[in-house]
């Protein structure tokens, strides 16, 4: 097959990320891939390896909307299947299907349900035209059906898959001589509990929240809360830190291209998000045997971890104490969300599972 891959902009979001892992893996299981973004550049364009890449805009004119020439790319690269991914590409996944059908009726354009913000009209547009889509997850699947009238039919659910795996000789549960060496760079005790968001500063991802919880922890509690990211909610968030007077407790990391030592140095994952579709850092933190508590979003559910009502912190301090206090529960639910995970996201099921799709797609266009 003839796969394209289209996306807004390579920045360090989980889409993104998502997009990326599975260009690779449609790459290496011997289909022909291309990734077209409306945007140059990004975060994460030096992570494609050897999938071709092409940018719309010549110099990056920061418009994640505006992707001049696209029709023309598409028929030049002679897809099979476009993949869109993340809101701008499903914003134009309509129009692309529609102007396919007239000119090349067997591609295939399969639009995306990943989050869980409200969808801009011509996004919604696209839902009704393109051939399928996929959800992320079965709450973002509900939401398509009951919010959005889009047939039950026309709608498959394939999991975000694993982007950072955990290492072979790291076990879940474990603490690995690498999970000590970089407490040891951060200076942080063997019985200080590390708390761990790992994600974009944005409004909807609300990392205030948490600050807001871990200044209510007991004075007797060992903590710290490092916060690995950027955008434009960070200096708000600094500022609250600051004064709270937690600057010795909160660290903020900036982007990580590769936060897998954050993991592995981590006791627990926390998320206070206000809209998600399905966790990334939740299921990767899973992966690497630590337990998360996180607001009962749409989609964090079917991550693996301990869920409470949004909003409550006193429901969320309620859950995070026991993990924090007692080694040996926070190591059986490291445990048990790392089985979760391996179980529910293996990179290799997802990219399967999009694949069928793609054949079964193609076999009913010739119908």
């Amino acid at each position: 097959m003839k796969i394209l891959v289209l996306q807004d902009y390579l920045r360090s979001g989980g889409t993104e990320r998502q997009s990326v892992l599975m260009a690779r893996a449609f790459r290496a299981a011997g289909h022909t891939v291309h990734v077209v973004t409306f945007r140059p550049g990004g975060a994460l364009a030096d992570t494609l390896g050897d999938v071709p890449h092409h940018a719309l805009q010549r110099t990056d004119l920061g418009l994640d909307w505006y992707a001049p020439g696209l029709k023309t790319a598409v028929e030049q690269f002679g897809p099979d299947v476009v993949l869109c991914m993340g809101r701008m590409a499903n914003c134009r996944a309509g129009g692309l299907q529609r102007y396919l059908l007239d000119q090349y009726p067997k591609v295939v354009v399969v639009a995306t349900m990943r989050t869980g913000k409200a969808l801009p009209w011509l996004f919604r547009r696209s839902l009704h035209t393109v051939r399928h889509v996929v959800a992320n997850s079965d709450e973002a699947r509900r939401v398509l059906v009951e919010r959005y009238q889009v047939a039950a039919g026309k709608i498959s659910v394939i999991r975000n898959a694993l982007v950072f795996a955990p290492p072979i000789e790291t076990g879940p549960g474990r603490i690995s001589d690498r999970n000590q060496s970089i407490r040891r760079e951060f200076e942080i005790r063997p019985t200080t509990v590390v708390l761990l968001w790992v994600g974009m500063f944005r409004p909807e991802k609300n990392q205030r929240g948490a600050i807001q919880i871990v200044a209510q922890l007991p004075p007797e509690v060992d903590w710290q809360l490092w916060l690995a990211g950027e955008g434009p909610e960070k200096a708000s968030c600094q500022s609250l830190v600051k004064k709270l007077g937690l600057s010795e407790r909160v660290r903020f990391l900036g982007f990580r291209a590769d936060p897998t030592p954050l993991y592995a140095a981590a006791d627990v994952a926390v998320l206070t998000s206000r809209s998600e579709s399905l966790s990334n850092f939740l299921i990767e933190a899973h992966a690497h045997g630590v337990p998360s508590v996180g607001y009962g979003v749409t989609g964090v559910v079917e991550c693996g971890g301990r869920v409470v009502t949004p909003e409550d912190q006193a429901a969320f301090m309620e859950e995070l104490l026991p993990l924090m206090r007692l080694p040996e529960f926070r190591r059986k639910e490291g445990d048990r969300v790392a089985a979760y995970a391996r179980e529910h996201f293996s990179p290799a099921a997802q990219a399967g599972a999009y694949l069928e799709l793609f054949r079964r797609l193609l076999e009913n266009t010739g119908e």
